[in-house]
């Protein structure tokens, strides 16, 4: 009987034996996502009725005060069911509008940043929910409301909390007329043709998902940016927006094109120390501030990709962003991308962000800060740190994470991306501290379109909510959010969250093995980055090529960027570079990224490096089988829809991991002419056949 069969059948057997159980809905389509304030256990919302009690407003109803009324109110009805709270009640405020005993429990709150906020029962027994400003109030409802729905009771709540960073952000890659680059969850949920006469409901539960999770800022548009976004009949449409996010904290930015002036300003010159075009900008900052006085700022993606910029005119990155700046003030701020590569410039390309911008270091405006991607290639499965965090210390920073999956498996296949930026935030670069100690704030490209679910599969609303949670409090762990977020959309039954957690917490892993194990990257297939394509290597420019990435030869495998390569470990601090050079100490899942080695180099495993390979690609597919096993046994956790989902996505998973283990073996044994490992199994089908398929119709491009 084929695997596909029998996983089938154990599912339908799960599905059976569920709706048999009480309290598992028949279907939910994911919709409303870790907010879903499903009910608690009988006993337990008879106990958190008795201790709960009406809403106290305490402060001016604003209308960010009033959205935390709101949904506290709307957790509240969800959670207790038909139950009615009878305790003291539940104050909320600003903690300058407290007094007595609530002004002494929210003393904590003073000197902290804004959006802090303060959880506590007070001596009459009553809960206080206090913010330092309305955002902490609204933080503080919703956080309250998190720690009911992860099943925590009522009298473990409490406790103070502030974000670390100033700028948690989404950056969306959306374009005006509704497709999404990068994005496999349908279209753009920004209906900018209705805009600014119709608003979409759904962009106030956009908010709320956003406001719950702690972020205060979302770029609306693809950093391949148009210029007419830049027109007023656009920015009346984002004022709209901008109105209609305000009491969920969260500010508006646009991408903005820098050849916008020359494109419909008629200035005939982009040139960033031209008169006319530092006018335009000015001109057009005052005009979208006239229409959203609290706007964020221009994202800017320049001189990467054929994007215009500044070097166009021989000037520097600083130049084009401090003459961005200086347009607009201290009313906002400009986000530059360092994500920078040419066609015409033959060093390897991990190094061109470094020494692009290093240089530059210090001489970028106050309000002007670099968003650099959590790697120095571009949101591979594994990468080691980018090698800008730590060192420019003169200089803002922020890290740019990827939450949609352009570089493992899209929407279908099952990674939590939280181990992935973890291993980031905490890295040491040697030049001050952890990554997370260097930067002023994160940004994630979001993963969320017109699916019902947002974001194309079930458990990919995993990461959304992982990047924003981290940006709040890079010190939380993996497991935490993995836990709080399964409670929360799932289940809370123990049983179910022991099992899954570890599920979520090991398959990034499973990814990185079944795709580029030990320190490989960029072996994706060409343009729509599906799929293996370890062969391709008469691409234009040779970086786009996975053999660029890979170097592998009868020889040996793997790119040495060793002072006897491309040197780019040099860009390291010594501390970390005398780490990573010695082949023999390195961590291994960075191996093969600094590392030229003949396929008989011996492993810490005892292995070869040849038949190493073959085990994590093996270790990897049976990962995946296993997370397909241990999801068909829990559907009495879950309801059917969104079980019979997930179930169906990780048996593509399973057989794209094959796939990719079994092409990627093929290629390298067709340059290495060496044997399987003992046991190994063959791949399923030629070289040639793995090579000749084709994916025009793939999504996300």
């Amino acid at each position: 009987m084929g695997r596909g069969l029998v996983n089938r059948l154990l599912r339908l057997c799960a599905v059976i034996a569920a709706l048999t159980l009480p309290g598992v809905t028949n279907a939910e389509d994911g919709y409303d996502l870790w907010l879903r304030y499903a009910p608690l256990a009988e006993d337990r919302a008879a106990d958190t009725a008795a201790a709960l009690g009406p809403v106290l407003v305490v402060s001016a109803p604003t209308p960010t005060i009033a959205a935390a009324r709101r949904e506290l109110e709307r957790g509240l009805a969800g959670m207790l069911g038909g139950h009615r709270a009878t305790g003291p009640g539940i104050v909320l405020g600003r903690a300058r509008d407290l007094e007595g005993d609530a002004a002494r429990e929210a003393a904590p709150l003073d000197g902290l940043p804004p959006g802090a906020y303060r959880i506590a029962r007070l001596a009459d027994g009553r809960v206080l929910i206090a913010g330092n400003d309305d955002n902490g109030v609204l933080y503080g409802a919703f956080a309250f409301l998190r720690h009911l729905g992860s099943g925590e009771g009522v009298s473990a709540i409490g406790g103070t909390s502030a974000p670390v960073y100033p700028l948690r952000m989404i950056d969306h890659w959306d374009n005006p007329g509704g497709p999404v680059e990068r994005g496999y969850a349908g279209r753009s949920i920004f209906d900018w043709w209705h805009l600014p006469d119709h608003l979409d409901p759904r962009m106030i539960d956009y908010a709320r998902a956003e406001a719950s999770i702690g972020i205060n800022g979302v770029v609306v548009n693809n950093v391949n940016a148009k210029a007419y976004l830049l027109e007023p009949r656009y920015i009346a449409k984002l004022a709209r927006l901008a109105d209609a996010w305000r009491p969920y904290g969260i500010r508006v930015y646009l991408s903005a094109r820098f050849s916008a002036p020359m494109e419909i300003g008629g200035t005939g010159t982009a040139d960033p120390l031209d008169p006319r075009v530092r006018a335009w900008w000015k001109a057009k900052a005052d005009q979208i501030y006239a229409a959203i006085p609290d706007f964020g700022g221009f994202l800017v993606k320049a001189n990467s990709e054929g994007q215009p910029g500044p070097q166009d005119y021989g000037r520097t990155h600083a130049d084009g962003a401090n003459m961005m700046a200086a347009a607009l003030g201290n009313r906002g701020v400009v986000l530059w991308r360092a994500f920078v590569y040419s066609a015409e410039d033959s060093t390897d390309r991990a190094m061109q962000a470094y020494n692009e911008f290093v240089p530059l270091g210090g001489k970028f405006a106050d309000n002007v800060i670099l968003q650099v991607k959590n790697g120095p290639i571009d949101f591979q499965p594994r990468e080691p740190f980018h090698p800008m965090f730590g060192a420019m210390p003169h200089t803002k920073l922020m890290l740019e994470g990827q939450i949609t999956k352009e570089y493992l498996g899209f929407a279908t296949h099952l990674a939590f991306l939280a181990p992935l930026w973890k291993e980031v935030l905490s890295v040491d670069t040697g030049r001050g501290g952890p990554v997370a100690q260097t930067i002023a704030g994160m940004a994630g490209v979001a993963n969320t379109g017109s699916d019902r679910n947002w974001s194309g599969s079930h458990f990919d609303q995993a990461n959304w909510y992982a990047l924003g949670r981290l940006a709040w409090d890079p010190s939380m762990s993996s497991e935490q959010i993995a836990r709080e977020w399964a409670a929360q959309t799932f289940s809370r039954d123990p049983a179910f969250l022991a099992e899954v957690v570890p599920m979520m917490l090991g398959s990034r892993q499973a990814v990185v093995d079944y795709m580029t194990p030990m320190g490989l990257a960029h072996q994706m297939g060409t343009g729509h980055h599906y799929g293996p394509a370890p062969w391709v290597c008469d691409l234009a420019r040779p970086e786009w090529n996975p053999c660029y990435y890979s170097r592998a030869d009868v020889q040996g495998i793997g790119f040495d960027r060793t002072a006897t390569g491309s040197n780019a470990l040099a860009q390291y601090a010594p501390s970390v570079a005398s780490r990573w050079r010695d082949p023999k100490a390195i961590d291994e899942d960075y191996l093969l990224w600094f590392h030229h080695l003949p396929w008989d180099f011996r492993t810490r495993s005892g292995r070869a490096l040849w038949p190493e390979l073959v085990h994590r690609y093996d270790r990897g597919v049976a990962a995946v089988d296993a997370m397909a096993a241990k999801w068909s046994t829990l559907a009495p956790y879950v309801d059917g829809q969104r079980f019979e989902d997930t179930a169906e996505f990780l048996a593509i998973q399973q057989r794209e991991a094959r796939w990719w283990r079994d092409a990627s073996v093929a290629y390298w044994q067709s340059l290495n002419h060496l044997p399987l490992p003992l046991g190994a199994a063959p791949p399923a089908h030629s070289l040639e056949w793995y090579q000749a398929l084709r994916f025009p119709d793939a999504p996300g491009g």
